[in-house]
């Protein structure tokens, strides 16, 4: 984990020193970029779930993994959310609303660090009890600005 972990902070400091415009050479590599970050965000954040709702066993070591996995992959997406990278999944809301798009990653990315903190914890109550609000992040910029 720590290995991949090394490479995954290398690969952010590189993927946000630039802007988006300059990270990606046409629009459809931005949003593959988004897509792939917040596919492998799910996978994981899906396993939390599965624990927290009873539906595997409660493995606090898998939880801590799951957990900063998500919380990592959090920070990536929106640098592909850039001008002139409309399109995939995303309405045009993104753009048209920005300062709302930019409220709700940022509290998603808050909600994560918490379910880290309750992952570490080891006790499947304070997951439980995270995994609430980090879900709920999810599904508000869902609402607001994906298309099913």
């Amino acid at each position: 984990m720590k290995a991949i972990s090394a490479w995954a902070l290398a690969a952010l400091a590189a993927s946000t020193a630039l802007p988006a415009s300059a990270q990606f050479a046409k629009s459809e590599d931005a949003i593959k970029y988004r897509q792939g970050a917040l596919a492998v965000l799910g996978q994981h954040f899906g396993r939390l779930g599965a624990m927290a709702n009873g539906k595997i066993p409660f493995d606090a070591k898998a939880a801590q993994e799951n957990a900063e996995v998500v919380a990592f992959m959090a920070r990536l997406p929106w640098a592909a959310f850039g001008p002139g990278t409309e399109g995939g999944k995303a309405k045009p809301e993104v753009w048209k609303e920005q300062p709302k798009f930019h409220e709700l990653s940022e509290k998603m990315q808050a909600e994560t660090v918490k379910l880290v903190a309750a992952a570490k914890s080891g006790n499947l109550d304070q997951l439980k009890a995270a995994f609430g609000p980090a879900s709920s992040s999810c599904k508000s910029c869902h609402d607001s600005f994906r298309n099913r």
